[in-house]
């Protein structure tokens, strides 16, 4: 296997095992997010979400709803992703002929992050779709009136392509599109920048340690977040209602109606997740792609 084909490949493998790792890190707080943002009127606060979940439906079927789509999104999601940031790397590193991509400068770095994103996108919507519908299963009938039925991952995703066809399954591209490219940029430029502010003299950053590369990893995801929320908020409301309403016009209506704060109602779970959670995926995703290396090389 020539070198750049295995980077490709190494980097595919270590985006999926950091991918499952900061979902089982995180998934209880996305959880909380999603129920926020889409059902402000139930959930006011993070403690009000919290409780209501856990009393009514527990930490399997409650915190943890979504967990198989939320696998399937984010490894789906940061194995192309990272596949395709290192190979941006090297389309950026040649562009401005630097001999290798380690020497590339934190904007380089965050502008091959919005380049590969346009590609995860395309794998991350369908599956975040359904795990969105799914996280907020039981308040989309009961704000009808109706008595949730119990539903799974796959029985869900046959009936949005019964009803809706393959488009349905692309509802809210756009605005994973809007949040995805902008948001990788800051979001590798963050990483990066943090991990060069964090080595010592004389040190690569592939050489700062676990808990660096943790914190480098929990920055990076706090700015992503941070800058996207609001697209984020349009996306899951576009995801969970199934609606066409173009992306503009929906956070329009939602300033005119709900004022600003409601798109960043669910920020404060968010936060606290990702934190850790991003923090895990850079961390198993170092540590997968150097011992990688070390058998390849």
């Amino acid at each position: 296997m020539s070198g750049a084909r295995a980077d490709v490949v190494i980097d595919f493998i270590s985006g999926s095992v950091g991918a499952a790792t900061s979902v089982y890190v995180g998934q209880p707080l996305d959880t909380l997010k999603v129920k926020m943002q889409t059902f402000p009127e139930l959930y006011p606060n993070l403690r009000v979400c919290f409780q209501r979940t856990w009393e009514k439906e527990g930490l399997v079927r409650g915190l943890y709803a979504g967990t198989v789509p939320s696998l399937a999104a984010n490894i789906a999601e940061n194995s192309i992703l990272f596949a395709a940031y290192g190979a941006c790397q090297k389309l950026m590193a040649s562009a401005l002929h630097v001999k290798k991509v380690e020497e590339l400068n934190v904007y380089a770095n965050g502008f091959s992050g919005f380049l590969a994103a346009f590609w995860s996108s395309l794998a991350l919507c369908p599956t975040e779709l359904v795990k969105c519908r799914l996280q907020a299963h039981r308040e989309s009938y009961a704000s009808q009136g109706k008595e949730p039925p119990r539903i799974g991952p796959y029985q869900l995703t046959k009936e949005i392509l019964r009803t809706d066809g393959v488009p349905g399954m692309f509802r809210g591209l756009t605005a994973t599109f809007t949040r995805e490219m902008p948001g990788y940029f800051f979001f590798f430029l963050a990483y990066e920048a943090t991990r060069e502010a964090l080595r010592n003299p004389g040190q690569t950053k592939d050489d700062i340690g676990a808990m660096k590369t943790v914190i480098a990893g929990g920055v990076a995801g706090v700015t992503l977040w941070t800058i996207i929320f609001p697209a984020d908020v349009i996306k899951s409301r576009l995801q969970v209602s199934g609606g066409t309403t173009p992306m503009l016009k929906l956070m329009s209506d939602i300033y005119r109606t709900e004022g600003l704060l409601a798109l960043y109602n669910g920020l404060g779970p968010t936060v606290l997740r990702t934190f850790p959670a991003t923090g895990a995926l850079f961390l198993a995703y170092e540590t997968c792609k150097k011992t990688l290396h070390s058998l390849v090389d």
